[in-house]
């Protein structure tokens, strides 16, 4: 549907089996794009065992579809080693055309109220969704600047980056200062053809629901039962009907990074199913 025949994009956060990263890295290799994955080391849950590999298995399904895929173990939070992955990028796939800045933070004691909330989980959150955020839009952005042939940045927000959520403070903020990052940048970017934009996904079904079942189920509830509530909550709220895929928001990263978004920049779309609308 979108031509990226021979682009070079990288996205962040890849390595898990049913996560985001995964279904957008592999939708853009499916358009054309030849693909850096990165993530940190994926360790399955232990009541969860799975033959699933992490980013050597994203590459061996992006070269399956005929494409040059790269694998990168890579802390988004830390600027060397971002930096690293955007030299081995346009190292060994000869530029960035598409940058996707997909790597979140798990849930986990940031799930608290603000007056629970440790400053060292305030700090993680923010260190992967903003930091990390920034730092990949910094290194891809000079290299596309550099280049001169314009190019694409996404950001992953939330809708919670755009409504406060209780127990979620953490992570709204965080969320909202992507949008906000998302906004300057396209301003900063526009004259050199540069995009930026930010999806802001409902609750969407991959294996990290795992991890906010945990931080927010009470003691007594079974982690199944609880998990069962929070999707037929999103169900609840969401015209719809259902919560998100991440081939829902694949879909709509494959159009901001092709040439029919040249002139979208600076959104934060909602991939929401109706539950929110602005």
């Amino acid at each position: 549907m979108y031509d990226l025949e021979g682009k070079a994009a990288v996205v962040t956060g890849a390595g898990g089996e049913h996560g985001i990263g995964r279904a957008i890295a592999v939708r853009l290799a499916a358009e054309g794009a030849n693909v850096v994955v990165t993530d940190i080391v994926i360790r399955p849950h232990q009541d969860q065992p799975s033959p699933w590999q992490g980013l050597p298995d994203v590459v061996r399904e992006i070269e399956a579809l005929g494409r040059t895929a790269v694998g990168v173990e890579a802390d988004v939070a830390d600027a060397a080693q971002v930096e690293e992955v955007a030299r081995q990028a346009t190292e060994r796939l000869g530029c960035i055309d598409i940058w996707v800045n997909n790597a979140g933070a798990l849930a986990g004691r940031d799930r608290v109220p603000v007056v629970d909330l440790d400053v060292a989980e305030w700090d993680r959150v923010h260190a992967i969704n903003a930091k990390g955020t920034f730092l990949g839009s910094k290194a891809a952005a000079r290299r596309m600047i550099r280049q001169g042939q314009g190019g694409r940045i996404i950001n992953l927000s939330s809708v919670a980056g755009k409504q406060g959520i209780p127990k979620y403070a953490a992570y709204c903020a965080s969320k909202f200062a992507v949008i906000g990052l998302t906004q300057s940048l396209a301003h900063e970017l526009a004259e050199h053809r540069i995009t930026v934009n930010a999806l802001c996904p409902g609750l969407v079904e991959t294996e990290r629901l795992h991890d906010m079942v945990e931080a927010l189920r009470p003691g007594e509830v079974p982690h199944d039962d609880f998990r069962e509530e929070m999707l037929q909550q999103a169900r609840d709220i969401t015209p719809l009907g259902r919560a998100a895929r991440p081939q829902d928001v694949a879909d709509v990263a494959a159009f901001l990074a092709s040439s029919q978004a040249d002139y979208i920049t600076g959104l934060s779309i909602n991939v929401a199913g109706g539950s929110l609308m602005d």
